[in-house]
């Protein structure tokens, strides 16, 4: 994917004549992390995750992006859609910079409790540098409302009430209506204009 990434990058790169170097500047994501993730399932045995967050580009504003749990997920992996939702906040005008993560995992395999342990985790070791104007999670593949609202209750805990460290929150926890079907309601109004 990442590779796949880079190559539409570069088509793009040579209708705007851009250098090697600036090529080189714009495509290396801003920060990488990459976090152990270490909890106990509901036999008392240890499992044992990584998280990764990739955030890319901040220079429109603060970062936002999708958290995935699939077993796929690695650095490259967050790298390539990192780097795509920098150019889909900038193609749309919003101002949000790009930023993407995950864990590898199988939330099908797992209990509530143990995703519950394992989302909380990720957000104790990554609260520094996720926040409401450092980088916003947002639902993606095997997460939702639920995983969302675990996300601004485990970061809370540190920072006070957060509701605007993610989207996607149900809204009970201030997450906004509509929000499930928006995704399918902006792939409707493209198909209809085209």
């Amino acid at each position: 994917m990442l590779e796949e990434s880079l190559y539409y990058f570069n088509k793009a790169a040579d209708v705007l004549k851009l250098s090697d170097r600036l090529r080189e500047i714009i495509w290396t994501p801003l920060r990488v992390v990459k976090v152990n993730l270490v909890v106990e399932d509901e036999n008392n045995q240890l499992q044992h995750y990584l998280g990764f967050r990739v955030q890319h580009n901040r220079l429109r504003g603060p970062m936002k992006g999708g958290l995935r749990f699939h077993p796929t997920v690695d650095e490259d992996h967050a790298a390539a859609l990192a780097s795509l939702m920098t150019w889909k906040t900038a193609v749309v005008d919003v101002p949000f910079g790009g930023a993407k993560g995950g864990i590898n995992c199988d939330p099908s395999k797992m209990s509530e409790d143990e995703l519950n342990k394992v989302t909380r985790r990720f957000v104790e070791l990554t609260k520094e540098i996720i926040g409401p104007t450092i980088d916003i999670p947002a639902p993606d593949v095997n997460t939702n409302a639920k995983v969302m609202g675990w996300i601004m209750d485990e970061y809370s805990k540190y920072e006070g009430f957060s509701p605007a460290v993610v989207t996607g929150k149900p809204l009970s926890l201030f997450g906004s209506e509509g929000r499930d079907e928006a995704t399918g309601r902006g792939v409707m109004i493209v198909r209809m204009k085209h």
